[in-house]
């Protein structure tokens, strides 16, 4: 996930369309909100699947040694992980952390986006993202 506090740059092509990456690995439910937002926003927004990708297997057990030598089953299809998605937009010089923190987005209720909105850890808007007195999470 790219949140908020990652201030990398990442540029992509979707639909062979460039497009500045908001966020990488987001859910459906992370994908429908950012392209909501950043629509209400002005923006052109392009999302694409990520491909599949298997459930990592779990660690061996301290003490154990991994079984390297275990064949994989032939008939059996691997778990996936539920699917992910790339969201980005036209907007090559968008950057969400300088339009967060310069309060230039807003909610579809005409508030200023917050850093604890983007990240959808609150749907209050309080922009005193300093102030840990005044937040309700």
């Amino acid at each position: 996930m790219l949140f908020i506090n990652k201030g990398k740059h990442i540029e992509k092509e979707i639909d062979g369309i460039r497009v500045r990456v908001v966020e990488n690995e987001a859910s459906r439910e992370r994908k429908e909100f950012l392209k909501k937002l950043l629509e209400h926003n002005g923006y052109e927004v392009l999302t694409e699947e990520n491909p599949p990708k298997p459930v990592p297997k779990p660690p061996a057990a301290e003490g154990e040694e991994p079984n390297v030598d275990e064949e994989p089953k032939v008939d059996e299809e691997p778990e996936m992980l539920p699917p992910t998605w790339v969201v980005g937009v036209t907007d090559i010089i968008f950057n969400p952390v300088v339009s967060v923190y310069q309060r230039n987005l807003r909610t579809l209720d005409g508030h200023h986006v917050t850093a604890d909105y983007w990240n959808q850890q609150t749907s209050e808007t309080e922009p005193n993202y300093w102030d840990l007195s005044k937040k309700k999470f």
